[in-house]
Parts: C-alpha cells; sequence; structure tokens
C-alpha cells in the first residue's frame, strides 16, 4: 500500500479490500482537493471585466445601491470597487476567508451573519433576490491581481474590517505540497476605529494589476499590430481597423502617444467632459445606432476599444435599468409596433395583441404577472460614467425592408415538474421574455438570447439561441431576445456563471420554449410581410390609375376645355356597345375581337395593360380620332397598340 496516502484513506483500503459483495459497501461522503478550489480562485474567468461584474454583484446582495468604480484608466494600475451596501461584520469576514466556495448565501448560517434575509435565505436582508450562490466572487479578483485589499463595516459600528489577501498562483504539476493541505493564499486581518460610526459599506482595492490585464484594457493587442506594420499597404488595412472611440495610449512614462491617423485628438470617447454619468452613457448607446445608418452590420469592436467594450457588457450583466424603457413597459396604443402573445402549445401560433389605450403596457396586454417590486434602486458608475442596459426599441433607423416596424412577441412559462423527485427536476422553473424582430440588430452583439436570472446575466447574448437548428440564418440575426427567470435554472449555470449546462432539466424546458418562440415569430413574420407587400401592391396600383386618371382629365381639359364629357371605356368578351346619354358616353370594346389584332404569340393580357388600354381608348376619343375610323378599324389599332404594350409577354 502507497505510503503516501493519508492514513483515513488506508483504512478505507483495508475496508474496501474486505468488501467482497455489495452486502458490505462503503458509504462514504465524496471530498474535494483543496487544489481544486485554489484552481478556482486562479482564475476562471474570460474577461478583466467578468471578475468586476461578480464584485458588483456582491454589492448587490449586500442591498447597496450604488457602486462606484474606478479603473485609473488608461493607467489601470489600481482598481477599486466601492459599495454603501450592508458591510461585512467581523464573522462574516472570517467565514468568507475561511470558506472559498462554501457561501453562507442562501442558508441559516447566512441569516446568523447577517448577509441573508431573516424570513427567506435566498434574499438579502433588503429582499433583494440573491444573485451570487457559490462564494468565489470575492475571488475573482484573481483574473485581475493576486494581492487585493478589503475594507469593510456596518452601521453603527465603531470599528472597520481590513484584510489584506495574498493569492498564491496556482501551477500545474507536482509541488512540493502536494502531500499537504493546499493553502490558496494568505491573508492579514484587523480592525481600525473609524469616525464615521453611521456609515456602511464595502470598498475592494485591487494593486499590482496583472501586465496582461492592463495590456487587454488598453488594447496594446491592436496597437501593438498598428505600430509592428511593415509596409504602408499593411500599415493603411490597419489603420481601418482602429475604434472610432477609444481612451487613447499612453507611452512608458505615462504620456499620451500621437494618433497613429495622424489625427489631433489623442483620446476620442462618444460622450464630451461636460456630460453628466447619465448622459454619457446615453450618448454612448446612441453613437452605436448613429453608426447603423449606412452600414450593413455595426460591431462594438469595430466603435469601441475594450475598455469601453468592458463598459458595455457590464452595462448589459447587472441588473440596472434601461437606458431608455424596457419593451414590456412600453405602450401599444400609438401603434410604433407589430405585438404578439406567444402560445406554449407544441404547435400553437402566436396572436396579435392590440389596444388604443395609451395607458396599457405590453406586460399588461399580454398579461404577465407585474414586474418584481425592488425595495431601493441600485445604479453603477465607472469612472464617472452611470451604466443602463443600451438596448433600445423605439425610433430605430430605417431599412428597406417590407415591414417598417417591429414585431415583439411576448410570453412565459411556469413548469412545476409534478411527479419528478426534486433532486431530478431540480425544482420548479418560472420565467417570461420577450422576442423583438427588427430588420437591423445593432450592434450584432445583441442578435441572440440573453437570460437574465434575478435581473442579472453573465452569458451575454447567444446567437445561436440554444442552439437552434432550423435553418433561418438572415431572420436570426434580426432577432434580440431577452428571458426573465424568476425561479430556478440557477443550478444550470456552470461555475464561471457565463454558460449553462445544456442537459439540465431546466435548460432544456427553456430551449424548447424558446425554439417554440422562434417557430412562431417565424411564421407571424412571414404572414405579416406578406399582407405588407399585398397592400403596397394594392396602394401602388391605386397610384398608378390615379396618375392615369389625371392624365386622362389633362387631355380633356386641353382638348375642350373642360367643357367635353370624358368617355367611360370598357373592354369586356361581349358585343360592341355605344350608349349615349345627356352626361356620359359609354362604350365597350369586345376584347376577344381586339387581341385577336394583335400578331400571333401574345399570351394573355395583363389586367394593368387592358386598363391602360382603356385610358388610351379615352384620349384618342377625346381627340376624335376613332369616330373618323369603322369598327375595324378601330379594333386593329387598339390591338396594335395593345401588342405594343405586351411586346415582353409573347411566347
Amino acid at each position: 500500500m502507497s505510503p503516501l496516502l493519508s492514513e483515513r484513506d488506508r483504512k478505507l483500503v483495508d475496508e474496501l479490500r474486505g468488501a467482497a459483495s455489495q452486502t458490505r459497501p462503503i458509504d462514504e461522503a465524496l471530498k474535494t482537493n483543496d487544489r481544486v478550489i485554489a484552481r478556482v480562485t486562479d482564475g476562471i474567468y474570460r474577461q478583466p471585466g467578468s471578475a468586476i461584474r461578480e464584485l458588483v454583484a456582491n454589492a448587490y446582495d449586500a442591498d447597496a445601491t450604488w457602486v462606484s468604480v474606478k479603473t485609473d484608466a488608461p493607467n489601470f494600475s489600481r482598481i477599486t470597487v466601492e459599495d454603501n451596501g450592508t458591510g461585512m461584520t467581523p464573522e462574516a469576514v472570517i467565514h468568507l476567508l475561511g470558506n472559498i466556495g462554501g457561501s453562507a448565501k442562501r442558508t441559516e448560517l447566512g441569516q446568523e451573519l447577517d448577509i441573508a434575509s431573516s424570513t427567506d435565505p435566498n434574499t438579502s436582508p433588503g429582499g433583494r433576490k440573491l444573485i451570487g450562490k457559490l462564494g468565489i466572487g470575492i475571488f475573482s479578483v484573481s483574473q485581475l491581481t493576486h494581492s487585493f485589499q478589503i475594507i469593510t463595516k456596518t452601521a453603527n459600528d465603531p470599528y472597520r474590517t481590513v484584510v489584506l489577501v495574498n493569492l498564491r498562483q496556482f501551477a500545474d504539476g507536482p509541488t512540493e505540497s502536494d502531500d499537504s493541505e493546499f493553502q490558496a493564499g494568505r491573508y492579514r486581518v484587523w480592525r481600525e476605529p473609524t469616525d464615521n460610526v453611521e456609515a456602511h459599506g464595502t470598498t475592494i482595492v485591487l494593486t499590482a494589476i496583472r501586465p496582461q490585464t492592463r495590456d487587454s484594457l488598453r488594447s496594446e493587442q491592436l496597437w501593438g499590430a498598428i505600430d509592428n506594420s511593415m509596409s504602408r499597404e499593411e500599415k493603411e488595412n490597419t489603420l481601418t481597423t482602429i475604434p472610432k472611440y477609444h481612451i487613447g495610449r499612453l507611452d512608458s512614462s505615462g504620456s499620451y502617444l500621437d494618433d497613429p491617423r495622424g489625427k489631433s485628438e489623442f483620446v476620442n470617447l462618444p460622450w464630451g467632459e461636460q456630460d453628466d454619468p447619465r448622459t454619457a452613457f446615453s450618448k454612448m448607446v446612441e453613437s452605436v445606432w448613429s453608426a447603423v445608418r449606412g452600414q450593413a452590420t455595426v460591431k462594438l469592436s469595430g466603435i469601441f476599444d475594450t475598455y469601453l467594450q468592458m463598459l458595455w457588457n457590464l452595462s448589459l450583466a447587472l441588473p440596472l435599468p434601461y437606458v431608455e424603457k424596457s419593451v414590456l413597459d412600453e405602450s401599444v396604443a400609438d401603434d410604433w409596433a407589430y405585438f404578439y402573445k406567444l402560445s406554449n402549445k407544441s404547435k400553437g401560433a402566436a396572436q396579435q395583441l392590440q389596444s388604443s389605450d395609451p395607458e396599457i403596457t405590453v406586460r399588461e396586454l399580454a398579461g404577465l404577472a407585474p414586474p418584481e417590486s425592488t425595495q431601493s434602486p441600485f445604479s453603477i458608475i465607472v469612472d464617472g460614467v452611470e451604466l443602463s442596459r443600451p438596448l433600445k426599441f423605439r425610433n430605430l433607423p430605417a431599412t428597406q425592408h417590407a415591414l417598417k416596424k417591429p414585431m415583439v412577441f411576448v410570453g412565459s412559462l411556469r413548469q412545476d415538474f409534478e411527479g419528478i423527485d426534486r433532486n431530478v427536476s431540480a425544482g420548479p422553473l418560472e420565467f417570461e421574455g420577450y422576442l423583438f424582430w427588427t430588420p437591423k440588430v445593432a450592434p450584432t452583439e445583441h442578435q441572440g438570447v440573453l437570460v437574465r436570472i434575478h435581473g442579472a446575466s453573465g452569458t451575454l447574448f447567444d446567437s445561436t439561441f440554444f442552439n437552434y437548428q432550423i435553418s433561418e440564418t438572415t431572420r436570426r440575426r434580426q432577432i434580440s431576445c431577452e428571458i426573465f427567470v424568476k425561479q430556478g435554472l440557477e443550478a444550470a449555470l456552470n461555475i464561471d456563471r457565463e454558460s449553462f449546462n445544456t442537459a439540465h432539466p431546466h435548460t432544456v424546458v427553456l430551449t424548447r420554449w424558446l425554439h417554440n418562440a422562434l417557430r412562431q415569430l417565424t411564421n407571424a413574420q412571414k404572414r405579416q410581410a406578406q399582407q405588407v407587400r399585398g397592400a403596397a401592391r394594392v396602394s401602388a396600383q391605386r397610384d398608378v390609375e390615379d396618375r392615369i386618371s389625371r392624365i386622362v382629365d389633362s387631355a380633356n381639359s386641353l382638348r375642350t376645355d373642360g367643357e367635353g364629357v370624358v368617355p367611360d371605356i370598357h373592354f369586356a368578351s361581349s358585343s360592341r356597345q355605344t350608349t349615349a346619354t345627356s352626361e356620359r358616353i359609354y362604350q365597350t370594346f369586345n376584347l376577344d375581337r381586339i387581341v385577336q389584332e394583335v400578331p400571333p404569340g401574345l399570351v394573355a393580357p395583363t389586367s394593368g395593360s387592358v386598363r391602360k388600354l382603356e385610358a388610351i381608348t379615352k384620349v384618342l376619343s377625346i381627340y376624335g380620332v376613332l369616330e373618323r375610323l369603322t369598327p375595324k378599324e378601330q379594333e386593329n389599332l387598339l390591338g396594335s397598340i395593345l401588342g405594343i404594350m405586351e411586346a415582353d409577354n409573347f411566347e
């Protein structure tokens, strides 16, 4: 037996060797190696912004009403995340540092530590649905640095708690400590008095930012490609990839470098220095829609540098208000879009919604439950810019598509999984959502579905719509969708909170609903477009007939000074008839005989050509041409004119 095994493991091995049948099994709990948790603390997120997102989510769970993030852009040498949440007691701090991956949220211990509601462990003390769950959010900073400081204080405490944390860099392969408990890092913690006893909140100070993190936020890869361009052609091609808006770049001494395109500005932001935080972000959103005009597609990478893209993605991921208004809170009375209620039947069809009451919202008209009330507002300001969800639904740029208005499809579902063990189903699932169709979605990163759990999302938009297999490539690029999960799905989130376990029962149900909704949208959009095109053809036909009528009236006015009577000319498969009254002259020509006068090969005259021939015949009659011709000559003349108009319609 290996001497490297622990004493406990050696005892279990002896028991296993003696367990010769299923009647004497060993029943033990699974154990997680400490190195697994250490690997988690070493960084599980893909982008620096993901780490900031997790810290802000912690502030939200602590009932903060505001969070201030300062990144020291474009240096990025120090990042701070400050909030006015409830803060952490010494007990909560010690539990956090000693239980990485063992969050007290959603537990009785969380209630005891005052980080969860005393009545519902799944909500914050202030009543918010908790976002965090695994207890690794605070260690997401390892994506940015291995050294950080926590300063936290609860209300009415004359002391604040200060923690210095140094995370250990994870290394693959054997280490000297493989035979002992693995340490994720070390910390020093102390208490110190403060003058502001009533103050509360937490500040995370990140120092010694990783070089690769700084380079990423500075867009160094992009700028480096420009600097390293060898030929003139390479340099010109690379310059075209410079985003329109950027925070500039610094040299080794901290001074701004010149713009490689020869422009005078070192920094080009969508907002001005005098803009307030909310206006600044509104201008950032408007800069994207301004870029839509005249371009086939608009990508964030073509408009913003990495830092500005991070702001955009943070605004999408966090529980924030919309930059204008949620589509579910819009009114339908002014007919700005087509509205539909989705069916939950497997082969159901979306039903159109209409109302003339300006007070009724899309949510109310679709029969959705009122939005969950929030106990307090929540705002995030990053470097002086207040973030909002950057989604617009109204006053979008015009396109060449037949449908000039967007289409909104709303629906909801609750699945209780009755009769299925909770360990299998993971409990009830409840959500609502909308699908927004418009000819051009901007930016292209918004094409797809974004799933929010209690208002937050780490997945951003999934352009595959959870692997929708139907061949609707063009239409999928015209759809933006949000799903708001009220209960469930959290267990389906992978540990980085940026993807889902596709085999989880909740993911399977949500996927089935989404694909059914896409089918209904496709059918309704096709029908609506067909109706609009048909109405457009009728309208165009009426316009043509109106113009023809005005031409005939003009000829009559010129010929008779408006005193003559325009004859009513008709073509039908019947005998020639001419009737005159004191007011009108009615004349009917035999269309079959006129067609016989056309050279052989005419398939059949179109209704449009017949209407034009009637107008020409009226003009000929006004000028007295037909009066000088015999009936046969009239038929021959009209046949020749019809043949000329139908010259492209011969076999």
